[in-house]
């Protein structure tokens, strides 16, 4: 066999979350889909292509830093993607707004005068509805997390176009998971 022109150089994998105050000397941007998975292939801002391998169930969030294997700190970024934002004439209507989609179980997030959503066609029409606005928007996604500090989406569609439900961990967040 002939010899190889350039060594092999193997993938860099992230397996662990280091705190948050480490400097980063990378970032990556990922959408929500992307940060709920535990196993993904993903490019660095510098296009450099890593892995993530984390505990099954864990679910990475906007700021959040990985180590690589090789010393490297990553920090995550929430990507821009496709959102509904909510809004209302007055608080008391978003929170009603609010209330009613946190009932479907879905991912959301909530800021001091909207809420961000994934794009639902039901959701839209329940929220318009209930005397809400609705405009498409590309933002970060940052749902809540959870009563208990940790959630997990699945984002498979039912019958009638709904989308992920959001099921609570029963521990607490940490920086391993």
């Amino acid at each position: 066999m002939g010899a190889q022109s350039a060594p092999y150089k193997s993938m860099q994998i992230a397996t662990h979350l280091v705190p948050r105050d480490i400097q980063a000397n990378e970032s990556v941007e990922l959408t929500f889909d992307q940060r709920e998975r535990s196993r993904v292939r993903v490019a660095l801002a510098s296009g450099e292509e890593i892995g993530i391998q984390l505990k099954v169930g864990s679910m990475l969030s906007h700021g959040d830093k990985l180590a690589l294997q090789d010393g490297r700190i990553v920090e995550v970024l929430a990507a821009n993607e496709a959102l509904h934002e909510v809004r209302a004439l007055s608080l008391p209507q978003l929170a009603r707004i609010a209330y009613h989609v946190g009932n479907r179980h879905v991912p959301l997030q909530v800021e001091s005068d909207y809420l961000l959503m994934l794009p639902d066609h039901v959701l839209r029409a329940m929220v318009e509805g209930l005397g809400g606005t609705v405009h498409e928007v590309r933002r970060g996604f940052q749902p809540e997390s959870g009563a208990y500090g940790h959630s997990h989406v699945h984002h498979s569609h039912d019958d009638e176009g709904h989308g992920g439900k959001i099921h609570d961990g029963l521990l607490p967040r940490n920086e391993d998971r």
